[in-house]
């Protein structure tokens, strides 16, 4: 089974652009280049990125780089509508083809949280690959302390599976797969 480049440029919420990240935009980033991201009407957000986007795109470029252009389960940078400013990141670590999987992540910038918009992204996100009948499962991980996120992803009704070493971990089964099987 072959995952299909990615149909959309974006997912669109009530308050939040969604917009796969590509390896020109990644590595210009590093390198502090943003005129990719200004071609797009983006705006840097207040200290946006921050070290965890920074230390992020080593492995979303690693990612893209598997696929020859992006699938949608890969990484995506949160933008809000009204401004147009990038104030983090979501998406999945790529496709586990053996358990049809997907692991989920997210982070958005200290300045714009509890705001809401981690749940708006995350819930659109859940949506989209659902919406793809080949996901059984998207599983997510995050430290015992973070209880924002274990908040959040028990609020989507991730299941906690397990728990080692300070660390969490969850899944999420996609209930229209189990029907068709």
């Amino acid at each position: 089974m072959k995952v299909e480049s990615l149909k959309i440029d974006k997912l669109v919420t009530e308050r939040l652009l969604l917009v796969p990240f590509t390896i020109p935009i990644c590595n210009n980033v590093l390198h502090g280049d943003y005129s990719d991201l200004e071609k797009l009407s983006f705006k840097k957000g207040k200290n946006w990125p921050d070290n965890d986007v920074l230390e992020t795109l080593p492995r979303i470029i690693n990612n893209l780089s598997k696929v020859p252009s992006p699938t949608g389960f890969e990484s995506w940078m949160i933008v809000k509508r009204d401004t147009l400013e990038i104030i983090g990141d979501l998406g999945f670590k790529g496709f586990n083809y053996e358990d049809r999987n997907i692991d989920i992540g997210y982070g958005i910038i200290k300045e714009e949280r509890r705001k809401g918009y981690a749940e708006e992204a995350v819930k659109e996100i859940i949506r989209w690959a659902f919406s793809n009948d080949f996901i059984k499962e998207i599983t997510a991980s995050c430290l015992g302390e973070n209880i924002n996120s274990a908040n959040l992803l028990a609020k989507f009704n991730f299941t906690q599976v397990k728990a080692e070493n300070d660390m969490l971990y969850w899944s999420l089964r996609n209930k229209t797969f189990e029907d068709k099987v």
